[in-house]
Order: structure tokens, then sequence, then C-alpha cells
């Protein structure tokens, strides 16, 4: 219990996770993604370069701020998934960010995108996955862990891609985003576009995957728009006519 108490990630909830363990899982989530082409199709990187030089770009501004915990021990990798049925992206513990082709074309500016990516990495950052497996498999990760069986990260790592987070991990992920984006060009309530985009559309949407891995707490564009005049009310950059030159360069 002693060692229990002393595992608290940075925003004070309970991990028993070490940010080295979140670091390990996403690379092994990596490396399974990365054999499962037919689940997950990567866009091929040198076909696309300037899509990935565009969208690197973008992470870079956002992991510039300040507020990023842990800037400097993840690795904050960026992939697209080739999917344009699909409106999503995630960021899996350690830093590893996946977009899919389907939301790039869903959104409209650049700093809607870049809202979105905030949110993403802030469940990263904040270590979200690792907290929601600690109050799931607490005690049987303390026993394997106890007799030195270091295997289970892997075994864990297999379920990142369906755990859902909770109204308050999302909650905390909005208010994050809007921070990083306070200290880049962009307008730092990209995220609330998005919101207001997709429920403008209906939550009904099946392939909004968004939704069935991201609970919707209530009033959330409302709580994104007080803690936006809570830092001041700073207008940044859309950057529409950015955002449609890299909807142009993604594949036909």
């Amino acid at each position: 219990m002693l060692t229990l108490s002393s595992c608290t990630s940075k925003d004070g909830d309970l991990n028993f996770f070490s940010p080295g363990d979140d670091a390990e899982m996403g690379a092994q989530f990596q490396a399974d993604l990365s054999g499962k082409p037919l689940e997950y199709p990567l866009l091929d990187e040198k076909e696309y370069p300037q899509v990935y030089a565009h969208l690197r770009a973008l992470v870079s501004k956002i992991l510039a701020s300040d507020e990023v915990l842990h800037r400097d021990e993840f690795r904050w990798e960026l992939r697209v998934l080739h999917n344009d049925t699909v409106l999503n992206a995630f960021c899996t513990p350690g830093g590893y960010i996946y977009v899919y082709t389907g939301l790039i074309r869903y959104l409209d500016s650049e700093d809607q995108l870049a809202g979105v990516i905030g949110h993403e990495i802030a469940h990263a950052d904040l270590r979200h996955s690792t907290e929601q497996m600690t109050k799931s498999y607490g005690i049987r990760l303390i026993a394997q862990f106890v007799f030195g069986d270091g295997s289970v990260l892997g075994d864990l790592a297999g379920g990142l891609a369906g755990l859902s987070f909770s109204r308050g991990d999302e909650t905390e992920a909005d208010m994050q985003s809007v921070r990083y984006l306070y200290d880049t060009e962009y307008d730092p309530r990209g995220v609330a576009r998005f919101f207001e985009k997709m429920e403008a559309r209906g939550e009904s949407l099946g392939p909004l995957v968004f939704l069935s891995t991201h609970p919707n707490p209530e009033n959330r564009v409302s709580r994104i728009m007080e803690e936006w005049k809570r830092l001041g009310s700073k207008k940044g950059v859309e950057r529409k006519a950015a955002y449609q030159k890299l909807k142009d360069e993604l594949p036909g």
C-alpha cells in the first residue's frame, strides 16, 4: 500500500505504471499495428512525404507548449492511417500519434485538426490509458509485477485500441488541448469547433469511431469556451488555405 500511494501521475490520479512503462507499451502497440496492414493501413511516407511533413510541423507546434508534461520522455511519433471512412485519431501511451485520413478530410481548418490532435496528445501526456488500466487491472498487475512478470505490458498493449476513457479524462484532455494551443499560433478553440461540427451532423454517425472511445461529457463546448476565456480569450489563426492544401495532398 505504501508503494501504491506514491504511484500517482502528474495529474494526481493513481497509476501503477511508470512513464517508462507507458513508452514501452506504446512501442509494443506500434509494432503490433505495423503487422496488421488490413486493420491499420498506414499511409506510405515515401509516397506522401508532404502530408507527413505538414502534420509533423503541426505536432511540433503543440509539443513546444510548456503545458506538455512528458515532452522529453515520450517519443511523440506520428503515423497516418489511410482510411477515408474512419473519422478518428488516437495517441497511445508513450506518445505514438495516429491520424486517419478520414478525419483530415472531415475537418475544415488546421486549427480544428490541431485541437483534436492536442486532445489526443493530452490523453497520452496525462497518462489516461495506464490510469484506466490501473483501475481495471490493478490487483492483478501488482501480483504479476511482484513476481517479476514484465510480459504483462505486452499483453495489455494489445487492448489499447479498444480502451475507453472516462468523462473526467475527456474533460481534462479538452482543457489541455485549449492550453496547448494557447501557446501556438492556432485558435485555442480548435477542439470546440470539431465538437460543434460533430454535433451538427449528429452523434449517430457510424464512421465516427471517436465517439466509441471518447465519452461525451455534458456541456463540453461551453466548458472549452470557459477555459479559453479564463486564459484571456486569445484568437489565433485557422489556416484554412494551408489545410485545403494538405487535403489536396492526400491520396485521390
